[in-house]
């Protein structure tokens, strides 16, 4: 069936919710094969210099009514046809709410790294990096949430005094769909005041952090738990009706994990490389790693789901293309040229104040190299955070059976024919290359096809394909150019790059 030629209400459809960083998109999927019916779209506006990331969460709210009705309206979907919906949100997002159950200021985004001085002091008062990694699994850096209301009680109390509940931003979307304060282990993995080892919120890091456990949403079993159905006022908004199910949703790096099969009822330790605003790295095992370089997230499922995250990736590099005035895929390779485009400081490596650093020009260089080696920087800063990854999952990346198993490459970037190849050279890898073009909101589709149905999200999306692709094999690995980009990072002081 074509996108738009009517769906009877006797074929029962799902809707997944990707709510970004810079936008919300909705998918409408048939329950049963998977198929993409109808897609939305809506802009979200992102503020802030000097480090301040911030977003209007209400904004979030009309982003996603818009993009769900455009959804549902394209796929010519009959409103009692629609069985569940599941949002997947950008991570560690700091939303405090009023008594008014409102937002008291714009949310501070994962992005937002002006919290770096309160992750170290945070990291310090518990006794170092290992007492973190025991208890949350990850140690707090600038984006997670924990440093962030930890930089809220300290540069605005009044804020602070005036919270009333704390929510991740799909935490918000999910109760302002559903009326109830939920959330799910992957997303609440992310705050670093949740116990990836008891599965459940940690007092003593809420003691430390003056958070109330009353402050924050239950957590369910797993993001397809049924939160429940429509408010009264969501079903109005969204012109569905309140019998549609609502899942308790997730991160939105944990909701591509599921539209990827990667899971308990799928494929464990897959490497992916998602490349996007950030360069993310994870994989779905039952390994509980302990590297202060990863954040030790929980999957949606109940399996782990270790992940790297560099914070300039597809942005950063953009941005180059927009300094020497070229399109994106007007690159060659770098030669003697590195760039290190940390634009807005780093999370992968740790250096929240870093800046780009460019080096081995000469007066012949040809300013597409100069792109070329800006793709390299950002390509390589990805991959050797997945190194990290899979050493700290008990696996030894040049074993040739961990380095033959294919690269899994979502995101934005991996529509374009330059990163493909950088990260195809870089890596040495075979690459699988999902023809799904929205595996965030599929993924979330599958916990709400879960949540309507009872079955298990990751078996629905394995039986959907959603991550079935084109396979690319292998090539010889760029050893010149690995080496010379992590020679100039060692060499790289930190007041260098800052």
């Amino acid at each position: 069936m074509r996108r738009g030629e009517g769906v009877p209400v006797s074929r029962s459809v799902v809707i997944g919710v990707d709510s970004s960083t810079q936008s919300t998109k909705a998918v409408a999927v048939d329950t049963a094969t998977g198929e993409v019916l109808g897609l939305g779209r809506a802009p979200h506006t992102v503020t802030g210099t000097g480090g301040a990331r911030e977003s209007d969460p209400e904004e979030w709210w009309t982003a996603l009514v818009a993009a769900v009705r455009a959804a549902v309206r394209e796929a010519g979907a009959a409103p009692a046809a629609v069985a569940g919906i599941a949002v997947a949100g950008q991570q560690h997002g700091l939303v405090a709410l009023g008594a008014d159950h409102r937002p008291l200021r714009p949310a501070l985004l994962w992005n937002d790294t002006r919290s770096a001085p309160q992750a170290a002091a945070l990291t310090d008062r518990l006794g170092g990096p290992k007492a973190w990694l025991d208890r949350t699994g990850s140690v707090p850096v600038a984006s997670m949430t924990a440093a962030k209301w930890q930089w809220l009680r300290e540069r605005e109390p009044h804020h602070a005094a005036a919270t009333a509940a704390v929510r991740l931003p799909h935490d918000l979307l999910t109760e302002r769909l559903s009326g109830e304060a939920v959330t799910d282990p992957g997303d609440a993995s992310g705050t670093c005041w949740y116990s990836t080892a008891d599965g459940a919120y940690d007092p003593a890091l809420l003691d430390l952090l003056g958070l109330g456990p009353a402050w924050l949403p239950e957590v369910a079993p797993t993001g397809a738990t049924r939160a429940g159905g429509l408010t009264a006022a969501a079903a109005e908004a969204l012109g569905l009706p309140r019998t549609v199910a609502v899942a308790a949703g997730t991160g939105d790096n944990m909701a591509a994990a599921v539209g990827l099969g990667l899971g308990a009822a799928g494929l464990l330790d897959h490497p992916v490389v998602s490349l996007g605003t950030s360069g993310t790295v994870f994989a779905s095992t039952r390994t509980r790693p302990a590297d202060p370089a990863l954040a030790g997230f929980a999957a949606t499922d109940g399996t782990c789901l270790p992940l790297g995250c560099t914070l300039n990736c597809t942005l950063a590099v953009d941005r180059f293309a927009s300094l020497l005035g070229l399109d994106r895929e007007d690159a060659l390779p770098g030669g003697e040229t590195v760039v290190l485009p940390y634009l807005d400081g780093e999370r992968t490596p740790d250096l929240p104040a870093a800046s780009g650093l460019l080096t081995g020009l000469r007066h012949t260089t040809d300013p597409r190299a100069v792109l070329g080696a800006a793709y390299e920087g950002a390509a390589f800063t990805v991959l050797r955070a997945l190194d990290g990854l899979l050493a700290a999952c008990g696996l030894d990346p040049a074993d040739p059976a961990v380095r033959d198993r294919p690269l899994r490459l979502i995101g934005g970037g991996a529509r374009g024919r330059t990163w493909t190849d950088t990260v195809r050279r870089l890596s040495g890898r075979p690459l699988v290359v999902p023809a799904a073009g929205e595996l965030v909101a599929l993924g979330a589709a599958a916990l709400a096809a879960g949540a309507a149905t009872g079955e298990d999200p990751v078996a629905v999306a394995t039986a959907w394909g959603t991550g079935a692709g084109e396979t690319l094999e292998a090539v010889p690995r760029d050893e010149e150019t690995w080496g010379r980009i992590e020679g100039v990072l060692a060499a790289a002081t930190r007041g260098l790059l800052s």
